[in-house]
């Protein structure tokens, strides 16, 4: 196993859009599923309203993984450490500029993201991580010995 340099971490969090958000909820641990894009030190994504909005109001610090798996012995892992940020459109001047940009980086993923034909329209929730700490780790298979 060796650790990864911040670039290939990063390398990997832009390859992929699909990761585990863990955050305190209700005095336990609880892990989800979440689709993003990462972007210039942040990941965005989106959410629907309910326990977890609620708990990462009030507790905005969040774990977020990202695995990139191709055997037992081959894979590559990303652990980011940092706060949630709901976005509000209707907010400060910046914060609705920076509500519409992470809107635009997930139609880069998902099309209709927001609009009429959204595929997950309750998913209306936009907010971003910021990465505070970021570790790697990766795992490859020995070197076979060529006769």
């Amino acid at each position: 196993m060796r650790a990864l340099s911040l670039p290939d971490c990063e390398e990997l969090l832009a390859r992929h859009h699909v990761g585990r958000l863990a955050f305190a909820f209700c005095d336990r641990v609880d892990i989800q599923p979440v689709h993003y894009v990462y972007d210039a030190g942040w990941i965005y994504g989106r959410t629907s309203g309910g326990a977890k909005l609620t708990a990462l109001t009030h507790h905005p610090w969040v774990a977020f993984e990202v695995d990139e798996v191709r055997d037992t012995f081959d894979w590559a892992s990303v652990v980011v450490k940092g706060s949630f940020h709901r976005l509000d459109p209707g907010g400060s001047p910046r914060e609705g500029a920076v509500a519409v940009y992470a809107a635009a980086l997930l139609r880069t993923l998902v099309p209709a993201t927001l609009t009429t034909e959204d595929p997950v329209p309750f998913r209306a929730v936009l907010y971003r991580i910021a990465l505070d700490e970021v570790t790697g780790r990766a795992a490859s298979p020995r070197a076979t010995d060529t006769p």
